[in-house]
């Protein structure tokens, strides 16, 4: 299922930014004030969405996750899921969130079709957590993950990103979530990131130290890979309830198995993360373009993808698109947009 790309690989997975908007000001993504919002005109309508959605899956996709920016400030999220939900190609459909509206959305979600989310913490510590995000929504995020199990999410996933100096001395109390609780957390390498290019090296640490760490508690055992497993290396505590993940983005980068293609709000296609390609498909599909054309701006995405971009580990990035204005991490990436 899904097209094949120059490389072999086998395209079947859209990362749909559904906003560029967040309610966090998490300091290695934007700046206090935040950054520059597109105009409501310049973003992608919930149908605009499910039509780009339903080309994708009549060419093999299956897979979709919501991002931001933070999707969870887009008014009536839960109808557009409903909608994705009831897309009969569509048999993965998950969410990455900050927690910080779940706890009162968790139940719309969960009915409208989701069952699968990401919850994005840094830290566990409530002051660090204002340091880290410049907001005091700490309790308002773990009441949110409380929801989310009680809700039935499985799996939920906590996203974790490493930082030396910052939050590695809690990798401990992460990983021992996972003893009691069915979280699967997710360790992830601080990338090139940030407003200004505030790319700090001394920060970076790699999966191979964080397991390490992880491995001082007990002994690790591999998971299985399953069929909607993402890039992470899988591993779980003996007897433990959740599992432990590992995702070296920068020190094992996963470009040979990479399945695929970004959506940005504003409706561009990216097809690597890293790259500078973007293909233009709001200006198309606000022009009247046929299933076909859509179809064809697919497949001129997916033949875009490289076999493995360079990923610079310096803060000499150039001109700045902000990750809330791609989905799917915290990178400071480039943008070169290409009209067909």
């Amino acid at each position: 299922m899904g097209s094949v790309d120059r490389f072999n690989r086998r395209i079947n997975y859209l990362r749909v930014a559904i906003t560029d908007r967040c309610n966090l000001r998490c300091f290695y993504c934007m700046p206090h004030k935040g950054v520059a919002q597109y105009a409501h005109s310049e973003i992608l309508t919930y149908e605009e969405i499910l039509r780009i959605v339903q080309t994708a899956a009549e060419i093999g996709f299956n897979k979709v996750r919501l991002t931001g920016g933070e999707p969870l400030v887009r008014r009536n999220v839960h109808e557009l899921v409903r909608q994705l939900a009831s897309t009969p190609e569509i048999d993965d459909l998950a969410m990455t969130t900050n927690g910080v509206y779940l706890d009162q959305m968790a139940d719309q979600l969960f009915n409208a079709g989701l069952k699968r989310i990401n919850i994005s913490l840094d830290t566990l510590n409530p002051i660090k957590f204002y340091k880290i995000t410049r907001s005091d929504k700490f309790k308002t995020v773990w009441k949110s993950i409380s929801k989310a199990e009680s809700t039935g999410f499985a799996p939920i996933k906590i996203n974790v990103v490493v930082m030396r100096g910052v939050n590695d001395d809690e990798i401990g109390a992460f990983a021992r979530l996972s003893l009691d609780k069915p979280y699967a957390i997710r360790f992830i390498e601080y990338m090139p990131i940030g407003c200004d290019n505030d790319w700090r090296p001394e920060r970076f640490m790699s999966v191979s130290e964080i397991k390490a760490q992880v491995e001082t508690i007990l002994p690790l055992q591999p998971v299985p890979q399953t069929r909607v497993d993402g890039p992470a290396e899988r591993y779980r505590f003996d007897s433990a309830r959740g599992e432990i993940g590992f995702i070296g983005a920068i020190s094992r980068h996963f470009c040979h198995s990479c399945d695929r293609l970004r959506l940005t709000p504003d409706g561009t296609l990216r097809p690597c993360l890293m790259s500078d390609e973007e293909i233009d498909i709001k200006t198309p599909l606000r022009k009247g373009c046929t299933a076909q054309d859509l179809e064809a701006l697919f497949h001129h995405a997916i033949a875009l993808k490289p076999r493995r971009p360079p990923i610079p580990l310096s803060n000499d990035m150039g001109s700045g698109r902000m990750m809330s204005r791609i989905g799917g991490g915290t990178i400071l990436a480039l943008r070169h947009v290409t009209v067909v």
